[in-house]
């Protein structure tokens, strides 16, 4: 419907999902609904890298317990992080053996995982796929303003990149929320040259200006 917006004759479903959260997040309202919640931002591992690593395989997992399949019955991962070369998502992929995509949106690399799994059981290519996406705080501040280890002082107005990682079964037939349309935005640069606010960067797509990918829900 118009340039920018498909809708799914077969409306594919989220019939699972897993979640996975930091000891900050889950200080607020997250705490109460996440599946796992971190006592140890490490996740047991000795960099930033290898636990957001960790965090994405584990909801790629998760969400494929939960919808109570094994992995030989999923038929490829669709799946990205922040990090150069998506390498948290690649190397999460490399211990499943099904065909994989790596995506990159930045903050809507959720919704458009959903919107390529969605597009791939919609066209009939696959039954079953999962999408996700991860990050962690301390390897985004190395990848786009300061290593931790610098100690620079962080404006108090600054955000916080959130230490975290989700996966959806997305499914052409079960139970569960339905994928009905995804809406496809452009890159519009609003000339916001602070790193440190995020907040700028983010208020035009949330307030539906030129959004990058926006899911439309049917239950």
């Amino acid at each position: 419907m118009g340039n920018q917006t498909i809708y799914f004759k077969r409306e594919p479903r989220i019939i699972a999902t897993s979640t996975i959260a930091g000891s900050k997040e889950c200080e607020g309202i997250i705490g109460r609904y996440v599946e796992t919640a971190l006592s140890d931002d490490m996740y047991g591992e000795s960099t930033f890298e290898k636990a957001e690593c960790k965090m994405l395989s584990s909801v790629i997992d998760g969400a494929i317990r939960n919808a109570g399949l094994r992995r030989d019955e999923v038929d490829m991962i669709v799946s990205g992080d922040l990090l150069n070369q998506i390498i948290s998502a690649s190397f999460a992929a490399r211990d499943f053996s099904v065909p994989f995509l790596g995506v990159y949106g930045a903050c809507s690399t959720m919704a458009e995982s959903l919107a390529v799994s969605a597009a791939f059981i919609d066209g009939g290519f696959c039954r079953r796929v999962v999408a996700a996406t991860g990050s962690h705080f301390a390897s985004a501040e190395r990848q786009y303003r300061y290593p931790l280890e610098l100690g620079c002082t962080r404006p108090p107005q600054a955000q916080w990149t959130v230490t975290a990682a989700g996966g959806a079964l997305v499914a052409g037939e079960g139970d569960g929320v339905k994928i009905t349309s995804a809406t496809l935005g452009k890159v519009v640069d609003f000339g916001v040259t602070d790193v440190n606010n995020m907040g700028a960067a983010m208020a035009p797509p949330i307030g539906k200006i030129e959004p990058r990918c926006e899911l439309l829900w049917n239950y």
